[in-house]
């Protein structure tokens, strides 16, 4: 079915042909319930004929690329009104109500793809995508891992990160040059209570701009003198977890 589409560096385009893990993929979809489904990137439609055989889902895809679009609406005539030629970091929201996000997601956008995810978390039931397992690392790493930092944080502040299984570079065409991995994000209904989502963003982003330094020396600017006498400063960025960032912001300025 890829034979006749051009491959665009350009959006960060490989092709998923292996159909093992494709089905596991759709299996780890199926664990939880879900009625609204938008899949991001659909390409030549290797998750897609998978997701058009799920019953009593109303399913929508976003596809940048006119060429993948027109070549969806012509092999899978299914999708006829369900694909929206767009943008997905530009996009507005799909559907009204909650719903989940499924996608084989193009490596060189994947961060911002993510934090498109946190900009519609209040809707997002669950999202599951492949990513460069290094971005998938990142995103699941504890604190204390040299590889923890915004994103790790950003996200686990308000999902679950569920490291779910690697994928093999041949599972693709044409190969990529990294491995990759798939993860789910389920909403957190214990959200860690901070002052406000503004202040939580600032900090963390402004703790791991100078990780290198102690807290103290990095986020001086956002606390009180007195304040910064606490022992927490002493560490750096990536040893605090999740809670730490999320208390902290009740002592910021």
């Amino acid at each position: 079915m890829r034979s006749n589409l051009t491959l665009k560096k350009s959006l960060g385009q490989h092709f998923l042909h292996d159909e093992n893990i494709c089905r596991k993929i759709i299996e780890a979809l199926k664990q939880r319930s879900f009625h609204h489904l938008l899949e991001i990137g659909p390409g030549s439609g290797a998750l897609t004929k998978y997701l058009l055989q799920l019953e009593s889902v109303d399913l929508k895809i976003v596809e940048i690329d006119p060429e993948k679009v027109e070549f969806l609406q012509k092999n899978y005539p299914a999708l006829t009104h369900k694909i929206i030629h767009d943008d997905f970091l530009e996009m507005k929201k799909p559907f009204s109500g909650k719903f989940t996000v499924i996608g084989n997601f193009p490596y060189n956008i994947s961060s911002q793809i993510l934090f498109k995810i946190l900009d519609w978390k209040e809707d997002i039931e669950t999202m599951i995508g492949m990513f460069q397992k290094e971005v998938a690392q990142r995103v699941a790493a504890n604190e204390g891992n040299k590889i923890y930092g915004i994103l790790s944080v950003f996200v686990q502040a308000f999902f679950t990160v569920e490291y779910l299984f690697e994928v093999n570079e041949k599972s693709f065409y044409p190969p990529p040059k990294v491995k990759s991995a798939v993860i789910r994000l389920i909403p957190k209904t214990n959200v860690c209570p901070m002052k406000t989502e503004k202040d939580f963003f600032t900090l963390v982003k402004t703790a791991f701009n100078q990780r290198r330094k102690t807290l103290r020396n990095a986020v001086r600017s956002l606390f009180d003198e007195f304040i910064l006498q606490d022992a927490l400063f002493n560490k750096r960025a990536e040893q605090l977890t999740v809670n730490d960032f999320a208390e902290l912001t009740w002592k910021m300025k």
